[in-house]
């Protein structure tokens, strides 16, 4: 099996990619074929060695594979402990550089990796992978730093997290004072493994993949509701991987007003048909009684996640869907999606939720339904700025950002 993704689905074998490339190609033209569906594909680069990016790069310009219907995600696969083992890497902050470095010489100077800066133009998120199941040692505050993290052993999830997040961070500032575009920091999250998974990227991730997990945790399902923070859930995947589809939490979650939508996970391995994602959107129809205001609710949750351009979301949802602002979000960007240009001149924006985010002639999801959730999340936080001026009032250090 191994073999066989090397020589078909790689984009830096022995055929230089060109198998995958011509794959590629052919959902490319479907999807443009089709008009109405957008994709947020994934392309991983491992932390092997710098020569990654370029070399991906290069494989994307060279065969053409940019279409007005994607954008790129880069999935980062938590590998540490396959490439110790290996004896290919010294220590952790190696593979953080080999991330991390040509994307910051790229910021400063473009000309020095100039197919790689035509190529990030087009990246939205970094995405973090692997098997959350595994056993993997709980983080404490005697854990090592990047450099002196040469064991066998993979550093834990929050661990990844937090250090693809604070580099994120400082590389975003650099790439924002540029007017270039940003990267948000999207992983998969609460598939399986422990609860402390979907803590850590409530504090660090703009949304995430899967998310399953939170039915295990009412209180973090009512953070992550508070905040908005998207869940883009995979019922078929998750059916065949780790729970099963009348158990899967997705019509719970969207009933409470999550901003849950339904994403394709391995549509190769999992789904039977051409159209994966109608796949989901049909079987989830079925299944749980989705009515139409249901389905185009969940559409447009889609749009709000994606790290598709705000002109396209104007596009999509509505021309009033963003309004200025100067407040900055986790990855020192605003509350709307990534840009996905260089678009220096652009004030910062701030997405709405109110009724006037919403055009019925574009999304099909009736005015009462947004207004409704619009009103009942206030309510919540109202409720809450209350409980925090009554703890104060007791004399409890409490603070709400």
């Amino acid at each position: 099996q191994s073999r066989l993704r090397e020589i078909f689905i790689k984009s830096d074998n022995l055929i230089r990619g060109r198998f995958l490339a011509e794959l590629t190609k052919e959902v490319l033209s479907d999807l443009e074929a089709n008009k109405y569906t957008m994709a947020e594909y994934r392309l991983s680069i491992y932390g092997r060695r710098k020569a990654e990016w370029d070399s991906l790069a290069a494989w994307v310009l060279n065969h053409g594979l940019f279409s007005k219907n994607i954008v790129w995600m880069i999935q980062l696969p938590r590998l540490f402990n396959v490439y110790k083992a290996q004896g290919t890497m010294k220590n952790f902050q190696q593979m953080l550089d080999n991330i991390f470095i040509p994307l910051f010489e790229v910021s400063i100077d473009p000309s020095s990796h100039p197919e790689l800066h035509h190529f990030l133009r087009t990246v939205v998120g970094f995405d973090m992978v692997d098997d959350e199941s595994k056993p993997e040692r709980r983080p404490n505050k005697h854990m090592r730093v990047p450099e002196e993290w040469n064991v066998k052993h993979n550093p834990a999830y929050s661990y990844y997290a937090y250090y693809v997040y604070a580099n994120l961070y400082t590389l975003n500032k650099l790439r924002e004072s540029k007017g270039m575009n940003i990267i948000a920091f999207r992983p998969h999250a609460g598939e399986a493994g422990d609860i402390d998974h979907l803590a850590t990227t409530f504090m660090l991730a703009e949304n995430i993949a899967h998310g399953i997990n939170l039915r295990k945790s009412p209180v973090l399902q009512y953070l992550y509701y508070l905040t908005q923070i998207g869940l883009n859930m995979s019922p078929l995947s998750n059916n065949s991987l780790f729970v099963d589809y009348h158990r899967n939490p997705f019509p719970l979650f969207f009933a409470r007003g999550l901003a849950v939508t339904l994403s394709t996970d391995d549509p190769l391995q999992i789904h039977m048909t051409k159209e994966p994602l109608v796949e989901e959107y049909s079987v989830a129809a079925q299944v749980w009684k989705l009515s139409a205001a249901d389905l185009c609710e969940i559409a447009r949750n889609s749009v709000l996640n994606s790290g598709f351009p705000r002109e396209a979301k104007k596009h999509w949802i509505s021309e009033k869907i963003f309004k200025s602002s100067s407040s900055s979000n986790r990855l020192a960007t605003s509350t709307a999606a990534p840009k996905s240009g260089e678009d220096e001149e652009e004030e910062e924006e701030e997405l709405l939720h109110a009724l006037e985010a919403n055009d019925i002639e574009k999304t099909n999801v009736p005015d009462l339904r947004v207004q409704f959730r619009y009103d009942v999340l206030e309510a919540e936080k109202s409720l809450v700025r209350c409980a925090c001026a009554q703890a104060r009032e007791k004399g409890r250090v409490v603070k709400v950002r």
